[in-house]
């Protein structure tokens, strides 16, 4: 008797264990229970949707296009370098931008399938079906830098030129030195250690990871820790609330965080079919340029990481801010700065 009850104490520990590690389906944009769709949307070659935002001049009269991929936990509202870049100079260059949402985010369809090749298609397909011609800019900011890395790997084709501002590393990168990611990684919050850990290793037990309240959590998707943040960061942060700015866009994860935020980290830090640190020169002929911007004091992103990665890749053009955090795009003149130099060549 003891046995028997013994046995299915352990099966229902199980099946609850079991349980708790699987997410909830995500709630698909324009689906019974899901958001509206309020986003003009392309049809991608595999049947998903993927929404996007138009900015700038209007595409018929712009000299430059640009796709800018947004960052973690965000959507295709927070195109920094549209919002934050002033109109005059947006209207004197001929900029014509397009944020779109990633997929899981905002009104894109979430893709189960996803890897670290399948967003540089989707972006390839996005510039195609909106007539962007046959070369085009690509802009990433935090997560979104990261993406640029596949773009250069996967499309570089298709690139007039590319800018990465303060993009995510993945420490298991395997062109890092050991001794180098292994102290960049130590560095980070306890919480943030384990939640990537969990991400490399355990990419199944994300959800639970991310959700549970046993074990300390990411700072990242616990948006709102301050010991993430920079001094910079946080007066950033504080003119943008005294503003009305809106820091943590519920938008962007409205269909549910683990097709958002959860696949980002597992895709993110997961194992990756090229290390970016043995990319080619994708303008070898100097027609084009790629921009890596990195603030010296992000919290998020270790400058010593990129500083690397900047040493190995000399093509890229490095961009070092002093007394910066991981925000520094949100930084007056920032924006223009940075479309100066990556569509005219201007110091």
């Amino acid at each position: 008797m003891f046995r028997r009850v013994a046995f299915l104490l352990l099966v229902g520990l199980l099946a609850w264990a079991y349980e708790s590690t699987q997410p909830p389906p995500p709630k698909i944009c324009g689906f019974p229970g899901g958001p509206p769709i309020t986003a003009p949307r392309i049809k991608l070659r595999d049947g998903r949707y993927l929404a996007y935002k138009e900015h700038g001049v209007s595409k018929q009269v712009a000299r430059y296009k640009i796709i800018f991929v947004h960052g973690f936990g965000s959507s295709r509202h927070d195109a920094v370098i549209a919002t934050k870049t002033s109109p005059e100079v947006i209207e004197e260059l001929g900029v014509h931008i397009v944020s779109f949402d990633r997929p899981g985010y905002g009104e894109s369809d979430p893709d189960p399938k996803r890897t670290v090749k399948s967003l540089a298609l989707d972006i390839e397909e996005l510039a195609d079906q909106l007539g962007f011609g046959s070369k085009f800019y690509v802009v990433g900011y935090s997560m979104g830098g990261q993406v640029i890395w596949s773009c250069l790997q996967y499309i570089p084709h298709r690139l007039a030129g590319a800018t990465l501002y303060a993009p995510v590393v993945n420490y298991w990168w395997p062109g890092f030195p050991a001794n180098l990611s292994t102290d960049a990684y130590y560095k980070q919050p306890l919480g943030d250690q384990w939640a990537l850990r969990v991400a490399h290793h355990i990419p199944w037990l994300t959800y639970w990871w991310n959700t549970q309240k046993l074990f300390p959590s990411s700072s990242v998707v616990i948006v709102g820790k301050p010991d993430i943040f920079s001094s910079q960061d946080l007066e950033i942060i504080r003119k943008m609330q005294a503003s009305g700015i809106q820091t943590n866009r519920p938008h962007g994860k409205q269909q549910g965080v683990y097709e958002s935020n959860h696949r980002d980290m597992m895709i993110g830090f997961g194992s990756w079919e090229f290390d970016p640190i043995e990319i080619k020169n994708p303008f070898p002929n100097n027609e084009g340029s790629v921009h890596l911007w990195q603030g010296d004091e992000d919290r998020l992103v270790p400058v010593e990481l990129q500083r690397f990665i900047v040493g190995k890749l000399p093509w890229i053009e490095y961009h070092e801010l002093p007394g910066a955090g991981h925000l520094f795009a949100y930084n007056d003149g920032i924006n223009e700065a940075m479309l100066k130099s990556m569509l005219t060549g201007e110091k």
